[in-house]
């Protein structure tokens, strides 16, 4: 197998950015993201969100397209979310479109590290325009 490290930043929001993430649909939706992405050899490096959206930092293997990681990604979480909590209405959905960004070795612990504090950023607005697009 050929050496390979390529780094990916990934946001994805949620169907008509609907800030319906609580700290219970968290859970489900990391449990689901992670156990989907080592499913497709894909380490995750960060993972966090807000109500309405997520960011991952993610190696994504080479024989995997970024297009089919975050699609298989998004089907299963949201398949995970909608199985825990049946009676929500309307269903866990999320948006078509994402955003993908690169980063390299060097950059990566300030990338991690903007992701795990998703949170405080938004709270304190101290976001990085770059880091959260997500469309044109």
């Amino acid at each position: 197998m050929p050496f390979w490290k390529c780094y990916y930043h990934v946001i994805w929001t949620t169907k008509n950015r609907a800030a319906v993430i609580t700290p219970a649909i968290e859970t489900i939706l990391f449990s689901a993201i992670r156990s989907k992405s080592d499913e497709l050899n894909s380490p995750i490096l960060a993972i966090n969100e807000t109500a309405d959206h997520v960011h991952v930092a993610v190696t994504i293997r080479l024989s995997l397209s970024v297009s089919d990681w975050v699609g298989q990604i998004k089907g299963a979480s949201s398949h995970a979310v909608n199985r825990a909590f049946e009676n929500l209405e309307p269903k866990f959905r999320w948006q078509d479109d994402y955003g993908v960004l690169t980063f390299g070795a060097k950059n990566s612990p300030f990338v991690q590290s903007y992701i795990e504090n998703q949170k405080n950023h938004h709270k304190s607005s101290t976001l990085q325009p770059y880091l959260e697009q997500i469309e044109e």
